[in-house]
């Protein structure tokens, strides 16, 4: 009888722990900034991810210890950050041992700190102090977490592509020469030893031109032939990091993780700039949370599973540089979305400061979402882009479909809109696209083209 209770409580234990294992592989996580001056309170935001989104995951760039008491008992991972002044430091173990007691031992394991990153894309700096004791601090902070009795805690750091002297094609991908054996031998050593992923920070925004738009952002495209292989990537994405991926492979660490630690797509930039656009943002960041969530992998590694933080969860408005620097974010300040990007539970909105408004109850009477007077053909093309990738059947509004004629944008985009809208929820908000989608309660049917 004992024997069968032991048998029973470890084979609960291992199922519990698959399913965790499960559940964390497909979520997605957010980089939570905090450079604004109008930003809600940790414990506020805290409350607002656990209870109102899909995400099971931040990460802070510091060791904020309001927000450290804020995710507590809130079963919602953190990954820390490692100030790159601190590295030099932090090579030696009392300094590393005195990081850990003040920033890590008090709030572990109540605050779920999963991952400590050493630094912010550190090889990019050009900073020899920082570079040549990056390793080191890595390896140092590691064994200083071990003698203070904490062995779920990981240590990487994140690097962004600029890492690689050869990205194209992706088989082709290599680290920079001087780094690859000096630096990223070493490191990607340490990573295997720990069991810890290699993070990489890949923005196909900071590759866009008109050319590759759709290549950049998911779209439909003849897609980029990689010789080598023979594969045909129809996205920028999977090719940086199948990129990233061959340039480990080269030095023998194709079984180390990869964890994506930035990525994202600003919705408002200068003027002049065409990659930047409410649309893009939402069209980018919604195929990526729709990507972790069926566990995607890429061509080189087609049975990974990436874990992935988008950037940013709110607009920061203290951030310097141009626009784009200021608008990363998926919530206004007031937790209310800056466009769906699916990352909010059932459909519903953020709310105000309480941590989300309660979902709106369907309008009475039937009504039907169609594209308000004056809207541009540019705007309703990518609202019917948006809807189709998101399940609405669009084959009516094809060559020989039911609602191919009149054969215009705006026609086309009535008949998906609303599709969108009656199959999502029926609320006000299903028909907003942007601000472009009005709701009417005349059918706009027509002819054979019935409107649900």
């Amino acid at each position: 009888m004992v024997a069968k209770t032991n048998l029973s409580h470890h084979l609960l234990l291992l199922v519990s722990t698959l399913l965790h294992l499960f559940s964390t592989t497909i979520a997605i996580g957010v980089n939570y900034g905090t450079q604004g001056n109008n930003l809600p309170p940790p414990s506020q935001v805290a409350n607002f991810i656990k209870t109102q989104t899909i995400i099971d995951s931040i990460k802070i760039f510091d060791t904020n210890h309001d927000i450290l008491n804020a995710f507590a008992n809130t079963g919602i991972t953190v990954t820390v950050t490692v100030g790159n002044g601190d590295i030099p430091s932090l090579a030696n173990l009392n300094s590393a041992r005195g990081w850990v007691a003040a920033n890590i031992a008090p709030f572990h394991p109540q605050t779920r700190i999963n991952r400590i990153v050493v630094g912010n894309e550190i090889m990019a700096t050009a900073n020899k102090p920082w570079i040549s004791n990056l390793v080191p601090a890595m390896r140092t902070i590691h064994k200083a977490l071990l003698l203070a009795g904490i062995r779920n805690v990981q240590v990487t750091t994140p690097h962004s592509l600029g890492i690689l002297s050869i990205s194209e094609p992706p088989s082709a991908g290599q680290f920079r020469r001087g780094f690859d054996r000096a630096i990223f031998a070493p490191m990607l050593q340490f990573l295997r030893e720990t069991k810890s992923p290699f993070m990489v920070n890949p923005y196909p925004y900071f590759g866009y031109s008109p050319k590759m738009a759709n290549y950049a952002l998911f779209k439909r495209n003849r897609g980029v032939h990689d010789r080598y292989t023979g594969i045909t990537y129809t996205n920028m994405y999977d090719a940086m990091l199948d990129a990233t991926y061959s340039a480990m492979r080269k030095l023998g660490y194709g079984d180390v993780g990869i964890v994506v630690g930035e990525t994202g797509w600003p919705s408002v930039c200068d003027p002049g700039q065409p990659a930047c656009s409410m649309e893009n943002a939402a069209w980018f960041n919604g195929n990526l949370v729709r990507r972790s969530r069926q566990g995607k992998g890429t061509p080189l590694m087609p049975n990974r599973r990436f874990e992935t933080y988008l950037f940013s969860l709110f607009n920061e408005n203290l951030k310097p540089g141009p626009t784009a620097e200021r608008n990363w974010g998926l919530f206004r300040p007031d937790f209310s979305p800056i466009y769906d990007a699916g990352i909010l539970r059932n459909g519903q909105r953020g709310g105000g400061r309480g941590g989300g408004r309660q979902r709106p109850r369907p309008t009475p009477g039937k009504q039907w979402c169609v594209p308000k007077p004056g809207v541009s053909d540019q705007a309703l093309q990518a609202n019917i882009d948006y809807a189709c990738s998101q399940g609405v059947d669009c084959k009516p509004i094809q060559p020989g479909g039911a609602c191919f004629d009149p054969n215009n944008v705006r026609s086309h985009a009535s008949y998906v809109m609303n599709f969108f809208y009656q199959t999502h929820g029926r609320q006000a908000f299903n028909c907003d696209f942007s601000n472009t989608g009005v709701l009417t309660a005349v059918n706009p049917g027509h002819g054979t083209c019935r409107f649900i």
